[in-house]
């Protein structure tokens, strides 16, 4: 091609070309078709529901209905096919090791005192992983983890016996009937409160609260889950992020 061949139309897909790459370059945006995947396949995670009951079933169907993969296990998948077969292609059961291989983020939903077995026996599939945890210790139901749960924080003794996981408190605020009726209530939308020492896991997480319909309020590290742990001042809040704000600021 010589100096001069460079057509009109040749300049006008150029100069579109450029206009992309420049459009993906701005902070927050991406273009609706990039490289072949379109904006829903660059979002879209691959999120692995450890303990399908309730709660995990509830919030794995939001995601679902989001856009997003879920694989829903528990130590009997096969009583999880039912649940993944009614909401479609983009839903699965398997056992937890495969959860864990297969998720970009964990969401934790067991009785808060199976974690010590579970962070034993996965301790090299948690090691990096994202991990919502949605846990309460309950003395009756989960022993003398409870326990230490209140003397040293819900959230530390998650990372205790999660160790290597990047531990972000959320959904654990209230039980699954409250969270499916007030997901993209109309009006302001319901915050949920989390909590985390690593920022790229709290991002990640902002972004998955807000895909189940609430709105996240960081409420700090995991020290700051004192806050809505059970008993405390943020727990059972069906409340804007605006409130959820204003009251942490009579708190501190």
């Amino acid at each position: 091609m010589t100096r001069h061949s460079f057509s009109i139309a040749s300049r006008k897909g150029f100069l579109r070309i450029v206009a992309i790459v420049a459009l993906a370059l701005l902070p927050g945006t991406i273009p609706p078709a990039i490289f072949g995947q379109s904006v829903d396949k660059v979002s879209a995670m691959k999120i692995g529901i450890i303990g399908s009951g309730n709660i995990g079933s509830t919030v794995g169907t939001l995601w679902v209905r989001a856009g997003h993969q879920v694989l829903f296990s528990s130590r009997h998948p096969e009583e999880l096919k039912k649940l993944a077969d009614s909401l479609g292609a983009l839903a699965r059961a398997g056992t937890v090791k495969e959860a864990l291989t297969f998720a970009d983020v964990i969401f934790i939903g067991v009785p808060y005192g199976a974690y010590p077995q579970i962070g034993k026996d996965y301790a090299r599939e948690f090691a990096g992983k994202i991990v919502l945890d949605a846990g309460n210790a309950v003395l009756k139901r989960d022993g003398e983890i409870t326990n230490e749960a209140r003397e040293k924080g819900i959230g530390f003794t998650s990372a205790k016996y999660l160790a290597g996981a990047r531990i972000v408190r959320a959904f654990n605020t209230l039980n699954y009937r409250r969270l499916a009726s007030n997901s993209n209530r109309p009006g302001g939308r319901m915050a949920i409160p989390i909590a985390g020492d690593d920022k790229d896991a709290l991002a990640v997480a902002q972004t998955l609260v807000r895909a189940a319909g609430f709105d996240p309020v960081i409420i700090g590290g995991l020290e700051q889950a004192k806050y809505f742990a059970q008993g405390g001042p943020l727990y059972g809040q069906e409340i804007t992020a605006q409130e959820m704000q204003q009251r942490l600021s009579t708190l501190r």
